[in-house]
This record gives C-alpha cells, structure tokens and sequence, in this order.
C-alpha cells in the first residue's frame, strides 16, 4: 500500500478533552450521540485535505481505499509523493483534474465517543448554492481559513450563510500553520479579524484551533509545534463539543400535511412529520390556510396508534370533523401556531444566474406547500465586505437581499428564527425549472396569529423571536419613513422646477402654481398604474409560456 501504510496514524486519543460540566453532558446526551458538521470556507483553504485527514487518522479508509489513494496521489495529487487526503471526499474527475470541490461529499464516521456526518463544501464562489444545501441541515460549521491569506470575501459570505441557515456554533481551523511557521501572531491576528468581522452575526461560541492539515497537526492529537495553543486537537473538541437543540416541543403544534391517506372508506387520515410542538389526542387545532377547526381523535405511529406525538416524529392523524385537507396545508394548535399569509418578507440567497428583479415570478416551496410567487420589492442586498445593507435594484448571483413576496394563495409559515420548516422555502424558475433561490421567512406580525388577540399575542412569543421581531419592525419603519421624506422633497423639488420653466415660458403665476400643485400630487398616482400595468402585462407573458 505504499506510503500510506507506512504512515498510517493511530485513531483518535480517548477523553482528550471534555466539557466543564460532566452533568450537563449526561442531561445532552442524546444530543451529544450524533454531530452533524460543515467545512467550508474559501477556494484551496484545505477543507477537503482536513476532512480526508480526519478520515484517515480516525481509522474509517479501509485498506483498499488506501491503495487506491496512493495510486491517485500519485496521478492526480498536489503534494508530490505525498498522500493527497483530499482526494478521500472529491471523487468526481472535473474535481480531481481541477483541484477543487465542486460538489458536497457527505461522509460519515465514528469514533468511541461519537457518530459524525460530515458535509464537505465548495469554497468556489460559483458553487456557493452547494454550500448552502450542505448548511442547510448542519448543527455546527468549521470555517477554514488559510494562516497566509487570512479572511477573504468567501470566508465572510459562508459565515453569513451559516448564521442565515441556523448554524450557531463555530470551529475557525486556521490551516496551513506549517507554512506560516506555526507563528502564534498569525493566528492571533486572524482570531482577532474573525471576532471582529462576526460580531453581529448571532454565534453563540467560537473556537480556534490552528492546524496542518496536511501534516495531521493539531487534527486528532495535540501538536508540539503550536506549545503556546492550550485548547484540544480538532478531533477531540468534536468529540466533546455540545451543540444546543432547540426545545421544538415548546412551541405550538404544527404538522404539516404530506399525504392524505383514504384505504378505505371508513378511514381518512392526515399523514406528514410534526414540524414543531407536542400533539395529543383531544387536542383543539386548526387547518390553515383556511382556519377550519376541530380536534384530534387518533394518532397512528409506525409502531401502532399512540397517545401523543412530537417534533421530528412522523405521524398519521384524524379529527373528529369532516374538514377538507390538502397536501400542503398545515394542522396546527390554536396558540402559537403557524400564521397565514399571503404576502411575505424573505431574506433570499439568490442562486440564479440572471439577477433577480421586482416583478418576477417563480414557484415557491415551503414545506409540503407550493405556490406561485412573485417578488413585488427589493428592500436591500448585503455587502459582503462589511454585511451593511445597501440599496439594490437587482441581485446577481451568490448575492443575498431582503425582498417581499406576494403568493397567490395563502400559506401557512412561521419566521425561520422559530422554524426552519415553515420558515424556509425555495424559489424554481418556472420555465426551466431550477432553483434560483434559498428563502428565509424574517417578518411576520404577531396579530395575525391564530386563536390570540391582536393586543397581547407578542407576549406569547419566545424571547429570541420578540427580539429579532422588534428589530426587524424598528429597522423597517426606520427604513420606510427615510424613503416617505426622501421622495416627498424630490417630489416637491420636481414641482417647484416645472413651475419655474412655466413661468419661464411666459405663463402666469396661477398657471405655473396649478400646474405644480397638479405635478405633486399626481405624478404618485400615475406611477403607481403605470407600475400596475407594467407588471399585469409581463406576468401575462410568463404564464402564456408556462405550459411549454
């Protein structure tokens, strides 16, 4: 088996490193049994190198991997003679010839402590939608970040998608330490540089460890090159790493409808997986959209009929009235429920590429519910340089915006800070039928709620969620009477200019104050059919060409 034989490494040390509070580990436990992680990062950071290294040192490559990896280290590889890990996870040949990852490679592997699932990521800006999905289901994400070049434009754009997907605890992996002399300024200053770049971006704990990844440094032992790092070897601290679970059942109930199940006659029963909250028999619910209530008579489990069901569970239900539901509607409890609306505001990860512009339509997907959707504004796109909002017509590719939307029909959502499945969504181009966008539910006002008055429903919401509501309404009232003060003085400056040039040209001052006055309060008027128009026209089009 050639080199890789001769160096293979020894699996990971057992207790390396562990968490302060030994009960908080038994109270986690079931959390602690399965880590689902992300690497990702910039383009040749080393993700593919640290993954395949981890692989290889955790003992999970059996011994005809191995062979075949000396071979194509030595045909395809980057480190001359030396094993090239990452060819363990990029298996594609466009991968392989160009070095670098194109698409996400999920493997999985256990040590005695822990099961893993890794989602090894793109780090090229025009695969940015293949790290997304990769993100999308991850409990914790390892940011690469090459010692050399330190945090590039990549770097903070898959930062910022980690946090937009749910993603709160981070790994920063400082890599390529042996070509930096393993110089403990160079790490500092780059732990410095992430801090500060993402202090705004809702992490609740972040962790540096330096490494080689190509040399195993610091990746399942500790090493002796780096004597002033005190922390655990990557491996270990994965081993041992707590990720907070969001308590589901606390929340209202919610099941989304995936299949209305009819054998027979004497039986119609709604089947689909618990989106959120804890469901009994005899509970009140509702069928949203459309708000028909009743109560759950049984709940069939694979394992037979049950009592009670919770989030993650898949379940069939039936109720005790005759009520029409559909695949895609959404049964739920009458408090802190899911809401339903017919007009959205999203934060959109645009992955298509023709950029994005008001008035175009799509097909959205959120949950088991489809509808058409059409973007009526654009509010802003992100810098990804500074994460400042800035004013946008458009959105180009790997861009992410906040945008409304407005659904032909009402559906049931929640904000995607209290649920990533009713508040996550995707956009199809309806022509070509491809996924053009990841959505993320931000506003939804309290009042609409099901079942609580429109005074006191704010208080039934989680904390969390009352922040970032309360900051959402701030800003975007701010933003809203910044544009109403904006466009009323350059509406008047327009007015007084067109009275000007009348009486310029030898028009009375009645005549010039008419025509301004006229001017003011018009001109909105006209913009506004004209807008219509436009739309209803082109909205004509697109359908005319749907059916093909």
């Amino acid at each position: 088996m050639g080199a890789l034989a001769e160096t293979r490494g020894a699996p990971a040390p057992v207790g390396a490193f562990r968490p302060a509070n030994d009960e908080g580990q038994n109270a986690e436990g079931s959390a602690r049994a399965l880590l689902r992680f992300i690497t990702c990062g910039s383009v040749d950071d080393g993700k593919s190198t640290l993954i395949g290294r981890i692989l290889y040192e955790a003992g999970a490559v059996f011994d005809d991997q191995l062979t075949a990896l000396d071979a194509d280290s030595r045909r395809f590889g980057t480190q001359g003679q030396a094993p090239d890990f990452a060819l363990l996870v990029d298996g594609l040949s466009a991968e392989r010839e160009q070095g670098i990852t194109i698409d996400v490679a999920y493997r999985y592997f256990s040590t005695e402590q822990r099961s893993f699932i890794v989602a090894d990521t793109p780090g090229h800006e025009q695969y940015t939608r293949n790290m997304a999905t990769g993100a999308s289901t991850a409990d914790l994400a390892i940011i690469l970040v090459d010692a050399r070049k330190g945090l590039l434009p990549q770097t903070r754009r898959h930062s910022f998608i980690v946090s937009l997907v749910g993603v709160r605890r981070i790994v920063v992996a400082v890599n390529k330490m042996d070509l930096v002399g393993y110089d403990e300024v160079v790490f500092r200053r780059i732990e410095q540089d992430y801090r500060a770049m993402a202090a705004g971006l809702g992490f609740t704990a972040i962790d540096f460890i330096p490494v080689s990844a190509r040399d195993g440094e610091n990746v399942t032992q500790a090493s002796r090159l780096t004597p002033w790092y005190r922390g655990p070897a990557l491996l270990p601290f994965l081993e041992a790493v707590t990720v907070a679970v969001e308590a589901r059942d606390e929340a209202g109930f919610a099941l989304p409808v995936q299949w209305v199940n009819r054998p027979d006659l004497d039986f119609r029963g709604y089947a689909g997986m618990v989106a959120q909250g804890r469901l009994r028999i005899g509970d009140s619910v509702a069928v949203l959209p459309t708000g028909r209530r009743s109560t759950i008579a049984r709940i069939l489990a694979p394992s037979g009929e049950v009592s009670q069901a919770s989030a993650g569970q898949s379940v069939t239900v039936t109720l005790a009235d005759e009520v029409d539901v559909s695949r895609g509607d959404v049964i739920a409890s009458l408090a802190d429920g899911p809401v339903a609306r017919q007009e959205l505001g999203a934060r959109l990860l645009w992955t298509g590429e023709a950029p994005l512009r008001e008035g175009a339509e799509f097909i959205l997907k959120l949950g088991t519910a489809t509808a058409n959707a059409s973007v009526t504004q654009l509010q802003h796109r992100l810098d990804v340089e500074s994460f400042a909002e800035v004013p946008a017509d458009n959105l180009p590719m790997n861009a992410i915006g906040l945008a409304t939307l407005r659904l032909d029909r009402p559906l049931a959502v929640l904000d995607y800070a209290g649920s990533r499945e009713l508040g996550g969504f995707i956009l199809i181009e309806r022509l070509s039928n491809q996924t053009v966008a990841f959505g993320f539910v931000e506003e939804l006002r309290p009042a609409a709620r099901l079942g609580a008055a429109a005074t006191g429903q704010e208080a039934s919401l989680p904390l969390r969620l009352r922040r970032a509501l309360a900051h959402e309404v701030g800003r975007a009232g701010s933003a809203q009477r910044r544009a109403f003060a904006s466009g009323l003085s350059w509406r008047a400056g327009s007015s007084l200019m067109l009275a000007g040039a009348t009486i310029a040209l030898g028009a009375s001052g009645g005549v010039a104050a008419t025509l301004a006055v006229g001017d003011f309060v018009l001109r909105p008027l006209a913009h506004r059919a004209h807008k219509r128009l436009w739309r209803r026209e082109g909205a004509g089009e697109l359908q005319d060409g749907a059916g093909i």
